[in-house]
């Protein structure tokens, strides 16, 4: 039993707002979107992105419909000063895509910041420095006219050392860290303070930031922080009030929605919700929380399940499978009244009308997910045993995703013939479904060489049993051939991939190689596997008998329509 928490924790007081309007208001409009997934986010890793992951992720953002990204921190190290350089000096700046970076409001350190951004067409310095009572007495042990003055000092040298650069358009951001545990007039105060060092006009605007650092209260109060700092603000019409909320209450999607009912017209945050302890707000979730209902969020989601492998491999986080939207299983029905209820749903959604299928919030094919996951078997169903039995009697460890897939394998064999499905059987279905797949394309041998930088392949295959010789190049085995098979009419793309080793206890033990593949522009994806000694071969019969998978979906499919 937790103690008693009455001498140690005290309630955030209230804010004073007796006509608070928030509450009378809805969210008609998507705010400006700000991700911060390479800085905030990059530097909650366990291992920060290297220059290449930073790279992929920044261009996903770019194609997702980002036009604000905050880049980097460029004076905590070299590594991250480099790749703003890199950023410009390379041109992978989209012409309508504003970077940003952080610093703190100091001298040395702004400096370096401003020296990152040289050249760029336009660039956002957020500055910021801490302001509630704790971090003044005991951090910094300065009174709150010292605050001010770091808080000023530093945006006057911003606006010198920008100035002094006219070829980029400079955009301010200041932030009152601890915003949320900081007397309201005193964060007005420095807020007032840093829009008139600036110069702020209605065609200049600073932003100001407003962020909850630490969560310390329910989403409500902080609805009245903003919406009493929108209504007292100085120069309301030079400022972008902004939000950055964190997670540390569990409750940063509804302070950031609240938020911007009371006045804030921008959120910064993360895919997935990534970030410092437990997370920024999460963008993804707050997005199609606007889509369903009914607003348009201005990013691209449409294929969720690409978005959410790029980001699990540039951050090397999982998502986790009950992520709202993402997650392996949040379309997924295990219970027999749920998959009754959504059997039923579906049996009456007009094509073209509102959404309205019971348990599911949104309709999966919006964000590219296919509709085979949604009514699955549970652990009592058989999905559990299942991956137990393949475990301990063949030493193959499956992936969460192909385990629910292969699930749907196994229920429709114990329909058409009920009763106990052994392990052996269980085996003998999984080698038919995924190992030995059959036509039309069938796996000889294949010859790896080297052409310069690049890995390439030779390819032996049978197609409709007839011989072929393909060759590709890549960047690697697997790249290489998927672009052989490319060459020959066989287009896709490899979602995910893993390789196991199967637990025989030997010395002989093989490699297991499991491809998830889909075909460009389909939405929907499935496993081809791959069993042998030698981890590239099998890497390359898993992607063979994914193709072939691939090709019986689709001839399933072009059978459904034409019935």
């Amino acid at each position: 039993m937790l103690k008693n928490p009455s001498s140690k924790y005290t309630p955030f007081p209230p804010v004073r707002i007796d006509d608070r309007q928030w509450p009378k208001r809805t969210i008609s409009a998507a705010p400006i979107w700000m991700s911060t997934d390479l800085r905030d986010g990059n530097q909650a890793l366990f291992e920060p992105m290297n220059a290449e992951r930073k790279m992929h992720l920044f261009r996903t953002l770019c194609d997702i419909g980002f036009k604000e990204i905050e880049v980097a921190f460029p004076s905590a190290s070299q590594t991250e000063f480099d790749f703003v350089r890199e950023l410009i000096l390379g041109r992978h700046i989209p012409e309508d895509v504003t970077i940003e970076v952080l610093t703190q409001a100091r001298e040395h350190l702004i400096e370096r910041t401003i020296e990152s951004l040289a050249g760029a067409r336009r660039a956002i310095v957020h500055v910021y420095n801490a302001t509630s009572k704790p971090f003044r007495e005991h951090v910094f042990a300065m009174s709150k006219g010292e605050v001010v003055e770091m808080a000023v000092s530093a945006v006057r040298l911003v606006r010198e050392l920008t100035r002094a650069r006219p070829e980029t358009e400079w955009v301010l951001e200041y932030s009152p860290e601890t915003f949320t545990a900081t007397e309201l007039d005193f964060a007005l105060e420095v807020c007032d303070a840093v829009t008139a060092a600036w110069g702020a006009t209605p065609e200049d605007r600073v932003i100001l930031n407003l962020p909850t650092t630490v969560e310390v209260t329910t989403p409500n109060v902080y609805a009245d922080q903003i919406e009493w700092m929108h209504r007292h603000l100085a120069r309301r019409d030079s400022v972008i009030l902004s939000v950055h909320p964190h997670n540390d209450r569990g409750t940063a999607v509804a302070a950031a929605e609240l938020a911007m009912m009371a006045g804030a017209e921008r959120v910064e945050g993360c895919l997935f919700g990534n970030g410092e302890r437990t997370g920024n707000v999460d963008l993804v979730t707050l997005a199609l929380n606007l889509y369903t209902q009914g607003i348009s969020p201005g990013l691209d989601f449409s294929d969720i399940n690409a978005v959410a492998r790029t980001v699990e491999h540039c951050s090397r986080l999982p998502i986790h499978p009950r992520h709202p939207y993402v997650g392996d299983l949040v379309f997924t029905a295990f219970s027999g009244s749920h998959q009754d209820a959504i059997r039923k749903g579906f049996a009456v959604q007009p094509a073209a009308d509102t959404w309205n299928v019971p348990y599911l919030p949104i309709d999966p094919a919006d964000v590219g997910r296919s509709y085979d996951s949604v009514i699955r078997v549970n652990s009592q169903s058989g999905k559990g045993g299942i991956a137990y039995l393949l475990e301990t009697e063949y030493g193959v460890v499956l992936p969460r995703r192909l385990q629910v897939e292969f699930s749907r394998v196994v229920q429709a064999h114990t329909d058409r013939h009920g009763g106990e499905i052994s392990a052996a059987e269980i085996w003998r279905l999984f080698a038919h479904s995924y190992l030995d797949t059959g036509r039309p394309l069938r796996y000889l041998e294949h010859h790896l060489f080297e052409h310069g930088s690049a890995q390439g392949i030779r390819l032996s295959v049978e197609i409709d049993g007839r011989p072929h010789l393909l060759a590709g190049e890549g960047n690697g085995p697997i790249d290489a051939a998927v672009h052989a098979l490319r060459s020959a009419g066989f287009v896709l793309q490899v979602r995910s991939y893993e390789e196991r080793s199967m637990r025989s206890g030997g010395s002989d033990a093989s490699a297991c190689a499991f491809m998830e593949v889909t075909r460009p522009g389909s939405a929907g994806e499935c496993y081809g596997v791959g069993v042998d000694a030698n981890i590239v071969t099998a890497s390359i019969r898993a992607l063979v008998n994914g193709v072939n998978r691939l090709q019986a979906i689709a001839c399933a499919s072009d059978e459904t329509r034409a019935a």
